[in-house]
């Protein structure tokens, strides 16, 4: 029994070093031409971790936020600084950009081995665990920039709910935003989950509720007041930043733009994504509830997939946080890889758009990206519908060992 555990484990482990080994080379096969020109949009190998060095002066050691603006929340910020003292003390003098990327990738490959270790120990099932050891986001995502610190965190801590750790869960989910900032709408229904449990007396359940408000607060105070109190100008630039931002090219507002269905400025998309937001995550929790009341967190995976459909603002590794969410809870699995076929035209075509801005061939249009975005944004709806109607797959509902 022993043995074909580990054999398991082992042809698993394989697996997922062969998947990021492609991701760091869909990247790195662009070193030679520097990232210069059209080639990173018309082969897919862009990165921020190139610019980034240079840029944002990762190549001189500066300290985040300190020493250097950064648009990040401050986990993904100190991410960055480590990767790049990596670079800098294995290749001395020899470190640039390239070497940079090779740190960024080996970061994040270890993350998803992360994930993947944490879905080994829950006893999920053997074709999940499969299909993220094989994840196609992860070829194309691995080295585009630092999302997976985030999304490790997002897991663990549903994984921490599963186990009725709801404290941990929240404390998980808030360093998870002071990463990336999605993992924040983990934390309501983390709060719902507390509020509701079933078989404990109401002061039981107020009591736990009020210790996940206050890991989850000092979770993300923690690694965000020193920043803020010390240098409070970069600290908030990735809050200004993402207020300010018109929005992407294969967002769903500005999809509805560029075809003239509603031409609409920065303040515009802002308050119709929050609107639009706020009332569609309501609905899915209040339909969601009759079959999930038991583990209300389950709908984090829908909600974050309304949220990615409403945003004003959808770069293509954003679905790099939804994947893992979907092979964990999805009740059913044509949706996902209707959701992967939408994920990679999104991303060739939005690039390939960028081609056609530098007059290199081949070339994508606006019409091209409505029909990808469209592709994905189905298989999205497909995905939230199957979540708030059907039951969670067996193995969630399972007791963990």
């Amino acid at each position: 029994m022993i043995q074909r555990i580990d054999g398991r484990v082992l042809a698993l482990a394989l697996g997922m070093a062969l998947t990021c080994l492609l991701g760091w080379l869909f990247k790195a096969h662009c070193i030679p031409q520097g990232w210069n020109g059209a080639i990173q949009y018309i082969s897919g190998c862009y990165s921020d971790a190139p610019p980034f060095w240079v840029e944002r002066h990762v190549g001189e050691g500066r300290i985040p936020y300190f020493q250097t603006s950064m648009e990040y929340p401050v986990l993904t910020g100190l991410q960055i600084w480590i990767e790049g003292a990596l670079a800098r003390g294995l290749f001395g003098a020899g470190a640039d950009g390239a070497t940079f990327l090779a740190m960024v990738s080996l970061g994040n490959a270890l993350l998803a081995g992360l994930i993947l270790a944490m879905f080994v120990r829950e006893g999920m099932n053997r074709v999940r665990l499969w299909l993220w050891a094989c994840a196609p986001p992860l070829i194309l995502y691995l080295g585009h920039n630092w999302d997976l610190g985030a999304v490790t965190l997002a897991v663990a801590a549903m994984l921490a709910a599963r186990r009725q750790r709801l404290v941990l869960a929240a404390a998980l989910a808030a360093l998870g935003a002071a990463a990336k900032l999605f993992p924040v709408l983990l934390l309501p229904l983390i709060g719902l989950a507390a509020l509701t449990a079933p078989g404990q007396a109401w002061r039981t359940r107020l009591t736990t509720s009020a210790r996940c408000v206050l890991a989850a607060v000092g979770a993300w105070a923690a690694v965000n007041l020193p920043v803020a109190l010390a240098a409070p100008e970069n600290w908030s630039e990735f809050y200004r930043f993402s207020e300010a931002r018109p929005g992407t090219v294969a967002s769903t507002w500005s999809v509805l733009s560029d075809q003239g269905v509603w031409v609409s400025d920065t303040a515009q998309r802002n308050l119709a994504a929050s609107l639009a937001f706020l009332l569609g995550a309501a609905v899915i929790v209040a339909i969601g509830w009759r079959k999930h009341r038991e583990r209300p967190w389950v709908l984090f995976t829908p909600v974050l997939a309304w949220f990615l459909l409403t945003n004003k603002v959808w770069s293509p590794q954003f679905d790099l946080w939804l994947y893992p969410l979907l092979v964990m809870t999805s009740p059913r699995l044509a949706p996902i890889a209707l959701f992967v076929i939408g994920d990679i035209a999104a991303y060739v075509t939005e690039f390939w758009w960028l081609a056609g801005l530098a007059n290199a061939w081949p070339y994508a249009t606006q019409q091209d990206i409505m029909i990808a975005a469209s592709v994905r944004a189905v298989a999205m709806l497909w995905l939230i519908a199957d979540a708030v109607r059907l039951p969670a797959p067996a193995w969630i509902t399972r007791a963990p060992a």
